[in-house]
């Protein structure tokens, strides 16, 4: 157990040397294109969990509004996406911005790859983690304005468990059976989806025009 919580210090401390690495995002080009209307496209879905497109991006039009932009309605995105015969993620961020400009008349367009998405199985238990990454593009120039990931996982409100290894075993026992009945990954995504696209944090995304932060 003291290796356990050896490897752990150091995980930490060479989290933190990461986070320490990586400056303040360079928001020159976002400033200067001031969006005010965002297109999300359906996620590409670079996970193993078919569901993971359609899960992740129910989540994405409410933050991106809280944050004050405008936001076309995703399912009316995908219906137009699908009526034009382009039914795949991948083949819909293959369009050309321009195009994507003239058909929505979005300022810009949201890319989101999903990397992982569903239950993951450890040695003692499992966890439903969401891991996406973004960018924002452009759509009349094509520049990047803004890049971000996030991640977020069912098995963050745990503390560490006592009672020695029956009582984890019980734990993951209880927990696979919930797994199993719900589909956790649902709910995680709502939460990478926040840490992703919700303005006002760490080298996150700017406030639009539509809130009272815009510009302060």
């Amino acid at each position: 157990m003291r290796s356990l919580s050896v490897l752990a210090s150091c995980a930490l401390v060479l989290g933190l040397t990461a986070c320490a690495v990586k400056g303040p995002y360079d928001y020159s080009n976002f400033k200067k294109s001031d969006p005010k209307s965002i297109l999300v496209l359906p996620p590409k879905n670079s996970s193993p969990d078919v569901k993971a497109t359609y899960g992740f991006y129910t989540h994405t039009q409410r933050p991106l509004s809280e944050a004050g932009f405008y936001v076309l309605p995703v399912t009316v995105v995908d219906e137009v996406f699908k009526a034009n015969g382009i039914t795949i993620a991948d083949e819909m961020h293959l369009v050309s911005t321009k195009k994507l400009n003239e058909i929505f008349g979005a300022d810009a367009g949201l890319y989101i790859n999903i990397k992982d998405y569903g239950t993951k199985y450890f040695v003692i238990g499992s966890a439903a983690i969401v891991t996406a990454e973004a960018k924002l593009i452009d759509l009349r120039t094509g520049e990047l304005l803004w890049e971000g990931a996030a991640t977020a996982s069912s098995d963050e409100s745990q503390n560490n468990q006592q009672g020695g290894l029956a009582a984890l075993l019980v734990t993951a026992l209880v927990k696979q059976i919930i797994g199993t009945a719900v589909d956790q990954s649902y709910a995680v995504g709502k939460m990478t989806s926040d840490r992703l696209l919700t303005a006002g944090i760490a080298n996150g995304i700017l406030y639009g025009p539509r809130n009272p932060l815009y510009k302060k």
